[in-house]
């Protein structure tokens, strides 16, 4: 399972990167706001297909609004995302807002094992992943630069 998990990472390491460029180039096209609420449109129709392929019907899902509200801050998340690289993009370049993007998610991640948020296992922040969250920063800092 390790190894599916590490292939999946890739995968969306991969995906994220393509998704950078498609949703800076479309929101130039239609609109932000508009490649957003299309792209979300066509994720909930793909992924209400997966479901049913996978569970044969709506599966947990209908569980879902018996689940603590701060449980669904992934959707708020993916918004988020989706919106700031829509908007990004065709401003500061695939490769800085990809840089800016990993920085930022390497640094919240460690905020969160550090602290051990959202029921997560408390992971300690040692001097070499301080100084590895710094140089990613550097980087993507850097990545600015044209």
């Amino acid at each position: 399972m390790t190894s599916l998990a590490v292939a999946l990472a890739v995968l969306a390491g991969l995906a994220g990167s393509v998704q950078v460029a498609v949703m800076g180039r479309f929101g130039g096209r239609i609109g932000v706001f508009e490649a957003l609420s299309f792209s979300t449109a066509v994720q909930l129709a793909f992924s209400l297909l997966i479901l049913l392929a996978v569970r044969g019907g709506a599966g947990g899902l209908p569980h879902a609004l018996r689940t603590p509200a701060w449980m669904w801050i992934g959707g708020l998340m993916g918004l988020t995302v989706v919106t700031a690289i829509t908007f990004a993009q065709p401003r500061i370049g695939a490769t800085a807002t990809i840089g800016i993007l990993i920085a930022g998610q390497i640094l919240m991640g460690a905020i969160i094992d550090r602290f051990g948020l959202f029921g997560v296992e408390r992971i300690a922040i040692s001097p070499v992943r301080a100084l590895g969250i710094a140089l990613l920063g550097i980087g993507a800092a850097l990545s600015l630069v044209r």
